[in-house]
């Protein structure tokens, strides 16, 4: 029997005890030790000073108990970064993950996102989408990037739903797409919005496969490339799915990309009205260059 309280108290003192050790389900379905360093640590990479993690922290643990999930703890961390006084863009840089799945349900905007970030990494993006002739078969690729050149075959992996892993298949599916096309590119990679499996992982280090999902590689994987240089999407505002699709096809997939334009101008390109566009425009400034 399962006991659904969500703390023990002392009838002594009615002192609240938190388990130092327990597990939680994750959304996959896994069962892990609930770890607080993973809380602190993405708070602070969203802008929190260690102090201000630190208290929020303190703030979800004392309402997280044993077989919780990951999701629930997701919302407590938010809860309690509302209730700061002067957090709001740290309430929306902790959604990252949340953002870019709300790219869907199809991953055009994801391949579109990608392609923006390449480009601030100085990557020249010569095509999107393009149907390119093998040897055995004609390709429909996702991204090709080039730098240096030299020219890369891009793979854009998205998931729209929590728990779900970019496996062996789509890793062995776009080394076969390489093989075929070569020599017409230099280099292969995948990006991807979820985790990868280990077996995919295994693969690709030994075809020489280049992989950035989310947390891997450890040093260099999707959300500290975008928080490196703050290119969260344009989703973090909330847009409504057919605001999103208008933005896509304008290519302004990149938040901070809205004030590189007065608010006329992007509305000429998207139709949206000036005061829409200008409303987003605040609330990027409340996000990236607080007062």
């Amino acid at each position: 029997m399962i006991l659904q309280s969500k703390r023990l108290i002392t009838s002594k003192s009615s002192q609240v005890i938190t388990p130092r050790k327990f597990f939680i389900y994750k959304s996959d379905g896994r069962r892990v030790k609930f770890n607080e360093n993973k809380i602190l640590s993405t708070c602070i990479r969203a802008g929190a000073s260690r102090h201000t993690a630190k208290r929020i922290l303190k703030k979800v643990k004392s309402e997280v108990y044993r077989d919780m999930t990951s999701n629930d703890i997701y919302k407590k961390v938010l809860q309690a970064i509302s209730e700061e006084r002067g957090l709001k863009a740290l309430h929306q840089r902790y959604q990252l993950k949340d953002a870019i799945m709300r790219m869907g349900p199809a991953g055009f905007a994801f391949e579109n996102y990608i392609a923006s970030i390449l480009e601030y990494y100085d990557y020249r993006v010569t095509g999107i989408r393009s149907k390119i002739h093998g040897k055995c078969a004609t390709h429909e690729i996702d991204l090709i990037g080039s730098k240096d050149d030299r020219e890369f075959l891009i793979e854009c992996k998205y998931h729209s739903l929590r728990g779900a892993y970019v496996g062996l298949k789509e890793s062995l599916y776009t080394h076969a797409r390489f093989l075929d096309l070569q020599p017409k590119f230099s280099g292969e990679v995948v990006f991807c919005n979820t985790k990868i499996s280990n077996h995919a992982k295994k693969y690709a280090k030994c075809v020489g496969q280049q992989i950035f999902s989310w947390r891997y590689p450890a040093t260099n994987s999707l959300e500290k490339i975008i928080e490196k240089h703050n290119l969260y999407p344009i989703t973090i505002l909330n847009l409504s799915q057919n605001e999103l699709g208008i933005f896509s096809e304008c290519n302004l997939m990149i938040a901070k990309d809205l004030l590189r334009y007065d608010e006329a101008k992007i509305a000429r390109m998207t139709g949206i009205s000036k005061k829409r566009i200008k409303n987003l425009q605040k609330l990027v400034e409340g996000i990236f260059y607080p007062k």
